[in-house]
């Protein structure tokens, strides 16, 4: 074994493969044991048998790359619906895991300059790098906070509870750790101190799923509180395809209110997807008043997402209207898709041919604001698409709202796993901020997810769902204080690290 880790080429195929293996940890797998043999094989590599430090670099880019050319590979499925995208899609398929497999590169890197042993103060040393850089990973460049590790235990409802009191970015870094400690056993880490860590490691995994596990089972006990109105959630299911072409958009709003099946004596609320409407304008929609006239009346509002524009400057909007297609509210989605909703670079990229993945040549303008919404006394926040990944960043007022909205168009993923990517965020949101939320996508996967991040209902066919009463908790300390509590974590395994130096030394 030791012959083969001394080989270069076998030693980079190894962290390939282990970056290829953690990925399965991830949704809609969910095998998140792998990470107990995959990190810890990764540090036991860095530790014994890198010695240089541009090596150590390599190490966690390779690592890296597996990682996410494994589970990020649908990002191409969206270029394959233009034919000017085709030729870049081997591209694509290789330069955006390379581009993020820099980031697991910088954690073997500056882990290495720290002369890392078989001590304890290597495993700190390693996760607070690891999650550190994560952290960095989710702002750098507009950000994407997409598959961190803590996504691995997505399905593990009692573990995430923690999330709100610390948020995502701190229970990753802990989650790190905790899946670092079998390597306390391996070579010289045997120690009393060493055992010690590991038992309190468990320990607090234990009193985590317990304090989780009794949480959800007092929500449980809470009483559901009335909607004033009932909310619709409606997934058309249409082939993304279909809006590529030039079609007929009367017949296609004709559709899409149909399948809402209103009831002209119940009061509702109709939720469908983000850009639902790509055919025509927000202020075209004015002119198919009587097919909305026809379907609703003065019981209903509706919610929707359709490009509008403003000033020469185009949105990716969500709108609020009434049954005459009178606007009551409007937001105008804050973080855009690079390519797919505007070209970084724009003037090159125009000029050899190149625009936006979604219809039209012009890039997409991002807003600013984000303001509560407020229909017949229910309160929410408005998310569109990916912007529901963002930790941290949902509520900037601090305001009280009844439940998120995110509205979504998940057909850019095709059959992949995706969809089930972008719905675990859901559950992590809810859980942060202690709220309910609502997802209407198209070919992707609606859902009602309560604040414990329990999934109430979910349709990923064409149909619909209603939601008439919800369940509110108090808002969480996260919701309060938002990111900031994982810096008071990097204060703390900094202590730990200085602490277990000094006597490592001694």
């Amino acid at each position: 074994m030791n012959s083969i880790l001394e080989n270069k080429a076998y030693l980079f195929l190894i962290c390939l493969l282990l970056g290829i293996l953690t990925s399965f940890s991830l949704p809609p797998y969910n095998l998140f044991f792998i990470n107990f043999l995959t990190l810890p094989i990764l540090l036991y590599i860095l530790v014994n048998y890198v010695n240089k430090k541009t090596i150590s670099f390599f190490i966690g880019w390779i690592f890296g790359f597996g990682y996410f050319i494994s589970n990020l590979y649908w990002i191409t499925n969206s270029l394959t619906f233009d034919v000017n995208f085709k030729l870049i899609i081997p591209f694509a398929l290789i330069l955006i895991p390379l581009f993020l497999g820099i980031f697991y590169g910088l954690v073997t890197f500056l882990s290495s300059l720290f002369n890392l042993k078989n001590k304890l103060s290597s495993v700190l040393i390693f996760s607070i790098f690891f999650g550190g850089i994560e952290f960095l990973r989710s702002f750098i460049l507009g950000g994407f906070p997409w598959n961190l590790l803590v996504f691995s235990i997505s399905n593990n409802l009692p573990s995430l509870q923690i999330l709100s009191y610390v948020g995502t970015y701190s229970l990753n870094l802990l989650s790190i750790t905790i899946f670092l400690l079998p390597i306390i056993f391996f070579h010289k880490y045997k120690s009393s101190v060493a055992v010690i860590f590991f038992c309190f490691g468990l320990i607090l995994v234990v009193i985590n799923y317990s304090y989780g596990y009794f949480n959800i089972k007092n929500f449980e006990k809470k009483k559901y509180d009335k909607l004033d109105s009932v909310i619709r959630v409606v997934s058309p299911n249409v082939p993304i395809e279909r809006f590529l072409k030039n079609q007929s958009p009367e017949k296609n709003i004709d559709e899409l209110l149909t399948l809402s099946d209103p009831n002209k004596s119940e009061k509702k609320i109709f939720i469908f997807p983000e850009g639902i409407i790509t055919s025509i304008y927000f202020r075209d929609l004015k002119f198919f008043k009587n097919i909305f006239k026809k379907k609703f009346n003065s019981n209903h509002k509706v919610i929707l997402g359709i490009n509008s524009i403003k000033e020469n400057k185009i949105y990716n909007s969500l709108v609020v209207l009434n049954s005459d297609t009178e606007l009551l509210y409007k937001y105008n989605k804050n973080k855009l898709v690079p390519f797919g909703e505007f070209l970084p670079f724009e003037n090159f990229f125009k000029r050899v041919g190149l625009k936006k993945i979604t219809q039209g040549y012009q890039s997409f303008s991002a807003d600013n604001k984000r303001e509560i919404l407020y229909i017949d006394k229910i309160k929410f926040i408005p998310l569109i698409c990916y912007e529901i990944i963002y930790s941290g960043k949902i509520n900037p007022n601090k305001k009280y709202y009844d439940f998120i909205l995110n509205i979504s168009e998940d057909g850019w993923f095709g059959k992949s796993i995706g969809p089930a990517q972008h719905l675990s965020h859901s559950i992590f949101r809810s859980i942060e901020e202690g709220k309910n939320v609502i997802r209407s996508t198209n070919n992707g996967v609606s859902a009602f997810v309560n604040p414990k991040g329990q999934i109430i209902k979910q349709i990923s066919e064409k149909g619909y769902f209603d939601i008439n009463m919800i369940k509110h908790v108090n808002k969480t300390y996260f919701a309060e204080h938002g990111n900031k509590i994982f810096f008071y974590f990097v204060i703390i395994y900094t202590t730990f690290i200085v602490i277990l130096k000094i006597r490592e030394n001694k």
